[in-house]
């Protein structure tokens, strides 16, 4: 299948509308159109205006006759006095679409942008139990990286730095109401970040089919994702400018944001977003630091869900017998490892006294609930302690 060479458009409800294909980006004017403004505020961050892709976006947009103005200051690990800093000049800007263009802080950034914009408060007030006085502004979202499938859902993860923890931000207003997956847009990531985002990507998959609120739609969007992004991952890493593994790894990264919207993730997930908050790991790297040993854990609990897993990334057998958990956890392992995207959390700065609070944060975040084997905070004491 040439995935790249199709010319797809979608109006899908989980989405609102998808464009997918390369160069579906010369669409975005009549993506804001519908929204009914003819302005729109990028959100964005410094390395997408460095590498050329804001001017794109922004020359695409002035073409048509569409006001544009950018905050391209979002950090990798969005925090909370970043998105009210960038929701100020919004606020500024006046009511117009909001474009999220980037990974997943950009775009997960956004959502509190298009909330914060039209309504009081700050982003460490509002967070996503808190029903707004009026709706998001119509965000859309354009991802450049093959992870987070952030543009599938209105809720973001973003720093709060008082508390030192991840938190939840978003409301279904703020859904995004378009989503362009242009591959072009991908070519130029390097390899390091293709393999964090995609094992990201991975990791929402194989979350999403153990699940404790998956059900058979989430589980096969989820089982199509690790079958699409075990098999091109490698393959991107390898050779950056391979546009077929661009674009396969963007639709399996879409499918698993699909899939984790309706089943929610795991244990992976809750350790991970307590690293990245302490020590700023990046967020693929965390969980790749975990992945294996979390599963290998869960395994005797997910033995339907680890099945499926092997069978899409091609371990042991064919059918539901074709792999038990501890086999596709080693195969996480052996993938994260070959894309370079595996190292002990030591390496990110984790320390053995680190270690209790960690395990408090991760037992406290709401992804973790979702784990197939509910764990003790002494238990993620010791999955953490393996992993330093």
């Amino acid at each position: 299948m040439t995935t790249h060479a199709r010319d797809l458009t979608l109006s899908l409800p989980p989405t609102g509308w998808l464009e997918f294909g390369a160069g579906c980006l010369r669409r975005l004017p009549g993506t804001v159109s519908r929204t009914g403004h003819r302005r729109a505020f990028v959100v964005t961050d410094p390395g997408l205006r460095a590498a050329g892709l804001v001017d794109r976006v922004t020359t695409v947009l002035a073409e048509s006759g569409i006001d544009a103005e950018v905050h391209d200051a979002i950090p990798a690990n969005p925090s909370t006095t970043a998105v009210d800093t960038a929701a100020q000049q919004a606020r500024a800007f006046g009511e117009a679409a909001v474009v999220a263009l980037g990974g997943g802080s950009a775009l997960d950034a956004a959502k509190g942008v298009a909330l914060l914009s039209v309504n009081p408060g700050s982003a460490a007030e509002f967070d996503y139990r808190i029903e707004p006085e009026r709706p998001g502004l119509p965000l859309i979202a354009i991802p450049t990286t093959a992870g987070t499938g952030a543009e599938t859902n209105g809720f973001g993860v973003i720093e709060d730095t008082r508390l030192r923890r991840k938190v939840y931000i978003g409301h279904d207003s703020v859904k995004p109401v378009a989503a362009l997956l242009d591959p072009e847009l991908t070519l130029g990531l390097p390899p390091g970040a293709t393999a964090a985002t995609g094992m990201d990507a991975l990791v929402h998959g194989i979350e999403s089919l153990a699940s404790r609120g998956a059900n058979p739609l989430s589980q096969a969007y989820a089982a199509q994702a690790i079958a699409l992004v075990s098999r091109w991952l490698p393959v991107a890493v390898e050779n950056g400018s391979d546009l077929e593994a661009r674009s396969q790894m963007l639709l399996g990264a879409h499918l698993a944001g699909l899939a984790l919207s309706i089943s929610g993730l795991g244990l992976v997930h809750g350790i991970a977003h307590a690293v990245s908050a302490r020590v700023g790991a990046p967020h693929g790297l965390a969980l790749s630091a975990v992945l294996p040993e979390v599963m290998a854990w869960c395994a005797p609990h997910a033995e339907d869900a680890f099945a499926s897993a092997a069978h899409g990334m091609g371990v042991g057998g064919n059918g539901k017998d074709g792999g038990n958990g501890e086999e596709v956890a080693e195969a996480c392992r052996e993938l994260s490892e070959q894309v370079g995207a595996r190292r002990p959390l030591s390496a990110y700065g984790v320390t053995a006294d680190m270690v209790p609070d960690l395990a408090r944060t991760a037992l406290e975040d709401a992804v973790t609930a979702n784990s197939p084997r509910t764990p003790t905070e002494q238990d993620i004491t010791e999955l953490i302690t393996s992993c330093l």
